[in-house]
């Protein structure tokens, strides 16, 4: 009977709650609600229709004190953990992710709640803030790091595989969002492949790849993609 391999020496991985991680270009910080709640709502009041709120299953929020209120309702907890994420540039907070389903008993730790504000999306500083977070990760101990979205949210999931998540398959009706039935896509990275993807990262966010235009000569996606796990490369003989 085939069995999976021994884990040994496994140490168990420290709790994110507390934690900044300084980038380059962003810092992540506790998102507390006094401190960030105001930048936050007014760089994603730019987004007038509400496109980034579509597959999320709160928001979007009326005003100030509703967004605030929903940051204080998660500010104590120990799962999800929240972050806000700092530009340097603009010297503000622009974006927002957390580290969710935490279990460091087994390495298991998941990235999700990602809104970025139009301020943030499609940016190098956007880039950065998800590699901070990959990194810090597996610098301590976790064995698997999880991205799930909406399986109808294509633009998560080329995200997902953009930033090296190999994707797993979709649970069927795993929950209600809004009244709507949703399907989940995974997608995740394992502690084995975090060398390789690592490299990826650093490669793409080094100045030399970016031309006097800002633009980079060679893209994440042509770097990560040959590393992607493919389903079919589970081995059940």
């Amino acid at each position: 009977m085939k069995q999976g391999e021994i884990v040994g020496e496994f140490l168990v991985p420290p709790h994110p709650k507390g934690i900044s991680i300084e980038g380059n270009l962003v810092s992540l910080k506790p998102l507390v609600a006094n401190q960030f709640a105001e930048e936050l709502f007014l760089s994603n009041s730019i987004d007038k229709e509400g496109i980034n709120w579509a597959y999320m299953p709160y928001g979007p929020f009326d005003n100030l004190e509703e967004y605030a209120e929903w940051i204080e309702s998660f500010e104590s907890g120990n799962d999800p953990v929240f972050f806000a994420i700092i530009s340097k540039k603009l010297n503000k907070a622009t974006g927002i992710a957390s580290y969710l389903r935490i279990n460091p008993e087994v390495g298991l730790i998941e990235v999700g709640h990602i809104n970025f504000s139009p301020l943030l999306q499609r940016t190098t500083e956007a880039t950065e803030a998800m590699y901070l977070m990959m990194k810090w990760a597996f610098d301590n101990g976790y064995r698997r790091y999880e991205w799930k979205c909406n399986a109808l949210n294509l633009r998560s999931r080329n995200a997902a595989q953009r930033l090296g998540f190999s994707y797993e398959g979709v649970f069927r009706q795993m929950t209600i969002a809004k009244g709507r039935n949703r399907d989940t896509a995974w997608f995740a990275m394992i502690d084995k492949e975090w060398q390789r993807i690592e490299r990826c990262f650093i490669e793409f966010l080094s100045e030399s790849n970016f031309g006097i235009d800002g633009k980079p000569k060679t893209s994440l996606t042509s770097l990560t993609k040959p590393i992607l796990y493919k389903l079919d490369n589970l081995d059940l003989s």
